[in-house]
């Protein structure tokens, strides 16, 4: 069985309105190239200027413009979307989780992810200084979430959680992931340094199909994405890849192949802790 999955690229700005227009119309696109499982980027809803003004934005689960046009899109077009990030309220005013939900080709929600792993960077080169820390206006999440779509298991994740592989393996405990998906707005200096090389790591180790969406450009808030969204096959090879700019990737996810490379080396089956 042969899947198209598509990977959405996005330079999102500090218009709500506008991001969500930027994303009804690349959905669209995505569907119209005829994927079926669509996934936006990290904070394709908003960039904001500083970290606390996700907090203006912030919806309760199941209420709010956001999640209602993620459930709208994946029904008008009868696809999975997998809808990058959003913030949702939690019980600390000063903060909010970073959540994925997921939402069915009828436009239910199928799963929710909140995000683990909080990202913290400080850096100075050239007298230019990096500094950020996402535990500032951000719960961190605890559960691993993975769900079914299509005859195909999907196991969720969001940017730096890329670097904790233990993540992956909870993931794949119960029941290995033909797919997992990463919506992320990786730093240019971190994505430069590190991003395909643990996309594609976690990709062979787990045996599975990676599928990339992020965030790729300069933002209005003056941060610089990596982008280079892509999709990776099981054997670690890049099969579509997109630098910079707006825009959609589209792969074929083959079973077969996921299949055939578990048969010919069953790492999986060879794990002992």
């Amino acid at each position: 069985m042969k899947t198209r999955i598509a990977a959405v690229q996005m330079v999102s700005g500090t218009s709500l309105d506008a991001n969500l227009d930027a994303a009804r119309r690349l959905i669209a696109q995505a569907a119209d190239q005829g994927a079926r499982l669509v996934a936006l980027p990290e904070y394709f809803c908003f960039m904001g200027r500083a970290d606390a003004d996700k907090l203006a934005i912030a919806e309760r689960p199941g209420d709010g413009p956001i999640q209602a046009m993620l459930a709208e899109a994946a029904a008008r077009h009868g696809v999975w979307l997998v809808g990058g990030t959003l913030p949702l309220r939690c019980g600390d005013p000063r903060r909010v989780l970073n959540t994925c939900c997921v939402y069915a080709p009828d436009g239910a929600l199928a799963a929710r992810y909140d995000k683990i792993h909080l990202f913290r960077f400080e850096r100075e080169a050239g007298g230019v200084r990096e500094s950020y820390d996402e535990g500032r206006a951000i719960l961190a999440g605890s559960d691993a979430v993975a769900f079914d779509a299509a005859g195909l298991r999907v196991g969720l994740s969001v940017c730096y959680d890329l670097r904790f592989p233990e993540l992956y393996r909870a993931l794949t405990r119960a029941r290995p992931c033909d797919l997992i998906c990463v919506p992320a707005a990786f730093t240019h200096t971190t994505g430069q340094a590190h991003w395909e090389l643990l996309l594609r790591a976690r990709a062979v180790e787990n045996q599975c199909c990676v599928i990339a969406p992020a965030q790729g450009g300069r933002h209005e808030n003056g941060r610089r994405t990596w982008g280079h969204s892509m999709i990776v096959d099981p054997w670690g090879e890049v099969l579509a890849l997109r630098p910079e700019g707006e825009g959609v990737v589209l792969a074929e996810l083959d079973a077969a192949r996921i299949a055939e490379v578990r048969a010919q080396l069953p790492a999986l089956a060879h794990r002992r802790l």
